[in-house]
């Protein structure tokens, strides 16, 4: 690339990537968007009633609109000996193959790694499950249940009361991991000329984001208490309560900052009070501190507080509603929201992956496609005539012609 070109005029890092992907729900899908976002073409292969998650209500409605942009869709029946023929020669075509079903059902389809590499070494194949082989590969497993079985709840929530996060982390970062065994395994095969199996799953992710609690354990021979029962680090790390019951998280985290944090206060005496006067003083003090800073703080409003954190540059938040980020002024005013239309035709805004490169977000090429709607282009590409296609569909192969 040229010094002087715009970033955006440049191709994407994995412009000219195939991935074909055959995957459901949020890990698999997950993986599709990262590299889809990067600039890899994704074919998402659908079973002619559509991915279940287009018709999810509740806390999945959000799931196949975020997660299946930048893609195209071909509905396709795996169970017929037909679609298991355009799907090899669709898969003959691509770079990469990610799917998250149980292995006996790509192997029963004869899609899985083993079979597929035997036809094209150069392939590479994601695999997301519940687990790495292991003892626990032949259970089922979902984000709650690999919170639950690998400490994240019983971190999350309080004692004798185990909550799941707030999102669908392990899923979420499960395709990540995926995606980025996809683009190591990528490098890799320029050098070797060799494709390869990477596999993402659920629980070893969940290790991954408790293993900080399990180093503090190795580290001090003392449990981890629960996040709203640890000790925490810092003399001043909570929530307040202030007035109107509006609430703000407000954080102290250093000697400086305490000091700063006192005089943009007022609070003369507890800067000079040699009990607070280093942060592992505050932490021991809090248990007359912290009800002393309540009583103090209580009558001031959130936006007052928060404006004397921002001007001294100490750290505060708001507590926000997700809903209420569509209007955050941060994400509107630096492309962190893109539009987008849903299948419907409604549009609507979506965050986009929360990186830069040369300075450009990775924005929406593709709106979440309606079931199918490249099926057609895809198998002409293909190499199947208009009058094969037509018969695929009239036989189930493909999606008909009256539900498109």
């Amino acid at each position: 690339m040229d010094a002087t070109q715009h970033p955006a005029t440049a191709p994407l890092p994995l412009a000219g990537i195939r991935v074909v992907e055959f995957t459901h729900m949020v890990m698999g899908p997950t993986c599709g968007m990262v590299l889809g976002d990067l600039g890899a073409e994704v074919i998402k292969v659908e079973p002619p009633s559509g991915d279940r998650t287009r018709e999810l209500l509740g806390s999945g409605a959000g799931f196949f609109p975020l997660f299946n942009r930048n893609k195209k869709s071909l509905a396709l029946n795996l169970h017929s000996a037909q679609g298991r023929e355009v799907a090899l020669r669709l898969i003959a075509t691509a770079d990469i193959v990610s799917e998250n079903f149980k292995t006996d059902t790509m192997q029963k389809l004869g899609l899985d790694y083993a079979t597929l590499r035997k036809v094209d070494p150069r392939l590479i194949y994601v695999s997301h499950k519940g687990f790495l082989p292991g003892p626990y590969e032949h259970r089922t497993a979902l984000d709650e249940v690999v919170q639950m079985m690998g400490g994240l709840a019983y971190m999350t929530g309080r004692s004798g009361d185990p909550l799941r996060a707030g999102s669908s982390v392990n899923d979420i970062m499960g395709g990540m991991f995926g995606a980025i065994g996809a683009m190591a395994a990528l490098m890799q095969r320029e050098r070797s000329g060799q494709g390869q199996e990477v596999q993402s799953a659920l629980f070893e992710n969940n290790i991954l984001l408790v293993a900080q609690h399990m180093m503090q354990f190795a580290v001090t021979g003392k449990p981890a208490a629960p996040m709203p029962e640890r000790i925490s680090p810092w003399g001043i790390y909570d929530v307040f309560s202030v007035k109107d019951q509006e609430q703000i998280f407000l954080a102290v985290v250093g000697d400086t900052q305490w000091q700063v944090f006192c005089e943009a206060f007022g609070f003369a005496d507890l800067l000079a009070d040699a009990r607070l006067h280093a942060n592992n003083d505050r932490v021991l003090a809090r248990s007359w501190l912290m009800p002393l800073l309540r009583e103090r703080l209580a009558e001031r409003s959130a936006a007052d507080i928060a404006a004397l954190f921002e001007r001294h540059g100490l750290p505060f938040a708001p507590i926000t509603k997700p809903h209420a980020l569509f209007d955050d002024p941060h994400l509107q005013q630096t492309g962190g929201l893109a539009p987008l239309h849903l299948p419907d035709g409604r549009q609507v805004a979506v965050p986009l992956l929360p990186i830069t490169l040369g300075g450009e977000r990775l924005g929406v090429r593709l709106d979440p496609p309606r079931l199918d709607a490249h099926g057609t282009a895809l198998l002409q590409q293909l190499g199947y005539s208009r009058d094969e296609i037509a018969r695929m569909r009239r036989d189930g192969v493909l999606l008909p012609e009256a539900a498109q």
